[in-house]
């Protein structure tokens, strides 16, 4: 018998964690931080089965809402094997290691207060510490090429396609045999728009008895990309020309990678205005520096200035700033400037204080080019609030916003319907990583275009397949 069990990224975008039972065999596809209204607590919560009886825990790709708890699964006693590819290895170290100092971090701040109040027994200790992540990479991982074939005991084959999310992603096809017949079942991860940046584009997926999707973008589409790309231009050329600050809220990977080409795109074209411009995030620097490790998983344009030797993602005016004394003398520029820092979503990192000191300003722009979720600072300013707190001060919000949602590393909602379209031997459909409402819309559109009845998960239900 084989059953699927969602315990994450089930009617809910984020934690990602899917358990697959093939007769006897436990795979465990993705383990990630739940993230949002509510999330921190949920990550502390038992996982719903054994860490210790899985014996394989694939990754799909090195985003903490897919890895954020691999570390716990350890602290829980998996003892299996990891597979990924390995630029999702590489990334998923500095990734965690930079997780479980913020955790500590957090922790220290946390009990300080609770200390004041008298109850420190109620403040959980961090989820997992940077021990925990330097033991998950003592563990041998086996990292995978693009569709290299991989046994998983003798019940199962996994391999992995290029899911063009971010640079290493993948979509996993886990292939069985039951009543001697062969069965394919495909997890997507998350799937990229067929229009990128700087990687390559998602390839095609030829069969599958069975598919769990992801519909984070269910219920829309986006704007083209070349679109959103003279909407990005726009937006800092705009800004820089009035003397105003633009600050970007971004995430460590793939989007800081695509603004940084960008904006080097117009450096070198002449079209960016004199500023200065700041990239204020130690772990984007480092993610960075693995993008130029890996230049055959760029595009053409960026991988053909790294073949002659050249860096993609840098210029003459772009600053990166390590240390937070570094961060904080950013605040005495006063104009013409970009800042790029996290977090993506403003749910912390250094983002916040420069929010702090120009989201009042009239002459200056945020721009957001990541998807925001329901419940993080960011998706509050997006939808238009008025004041936001900040190291409990009440700032005014001033500064234009501009949402361009073309970058999204996501496929949208007809992406997803061309990608499904053409796979043969479709069974069962499942939606997953999506918020409810959306998956609705989706349920209904797939339907529509494809004839297919799509069964949105529900969290810790299995299906059998």
């Amino acid at each position: 018998m084989t059953k699927v069990t969602s315990y994450g990224a089930a009617q809910t975008v984020t934690g990602s964690c899917h358990l697959v039972k093939i007769d006897s065999l436990r795979i465990l596809v993705d383990c990630g931080m739940f993230q949002g209204d509510g999330g921190s607590q949920r990550n502390y919560e038992d996982f719903g089965f054994e860490a210790s009886k899985i014996d394989y825990l694939i990754l799909t790709h090195a985003h903490l809402d897919h890895i954020g708890r691999v570390p716990k699964l350890i602290k829980e006693g998996f003892k299996g094997k990891i597979i990924a590819t390995k630029p999702t290895r590489d990334i998923a170290k500095i990734m965690l290691l930079d997780s479980a100092k913020i955790l500590k971090e957090e922790y220290k701040i946390l009990i300080k207060k609770a200390k004041r109040r008298g109850d420190e027994d109620l403040i959980h200790e961090p989820l997992y510490s940077e021990e925990n992540v330097k033991q998950l990479f003592a563990k041998k991982w086996h990292t995978l090429e693009y569709y290299q074939d991989y046994k998983l005991g003798h019940h199962a084959i996994v391999s992995l396609g290029n899911a063009g999310h971010i640079m290493g992603s993948a979509f996993v096809m886990i292939d069985y045999k039951e009543h001697e017949k062969q069965k394919r079942i495909v997890f997507s991860g998350d799937i990229g728009s067929p229009e990128r940046l700087i990687i390559d584009s998602v390839d095609k997926l030829d069969q599958a008895d069975t598919l769990f999707i992801e519909s984070t973008y269910g219920d829309r589409n986006h704007k083209s990309l070349k679109e959103s790309v003279e909407e990005f231009k726009s937006a800092v050329t705009n800004t820089i020309n009035e003397n105003g600050n633009v600050l970007i809220p971004s995430f460590a990977l793939e989007r800081t990678q695509e603004i940084l080409w960008l904006l080097h795109e117009m450096y070198e074209e002449g079209l960016l205005p004199q500023c200065r411009v700041f990239l204020d995030s130690p772990l984007a620097i480092k993610a960075t520096e693995l993008y130029n490790k890996y230049p055959f998983h760029l595009s053409d344009a960026p991988e053909a200035e790294s073949s002659i030797g050249k860096d993609p993602f840098s210029f003459k005016w772009l600053e990166t700033t390590q240390s937070r004394d570094q961060s904080i003398k950013i605040n005495s520029v006063k104009k013409r400037s970009i800042i790029i820092a996290g977090s993506g979503m403003c749910n912390g990192g250094r983002i916040m204080q420069h929010l702090k000191h120009r989201l009042w300003n009239p002459n200056n722009a945020v721009i957001f080019v990541g998807y925001q979720v329901e419940g993080t600072l960011g998706r509050s300013i997006v939808d238009g609030a008025k004041y936001i707190k900040l190291y409990g001060e009440e700032i005014v919000n001033k500064a234009t916003v501009y949402t361009i949602n073309g970058f999204s590393a996501h496929a949208d909602q007809n992406d997803l319907i061309e990608w499904i379209r053409p796979i043969k031997k479709l069974n069962k459909l499942f939606l997953i990583h999506g918020e409810t409402a959306k998956m609705d819309i989706f349920t209904q559109v797939i339907k529509q275009k494809l004839d297919i009845d799509a069964q949105i998960m529900q969290y810790g239900v299995s299906v059998e397949l």
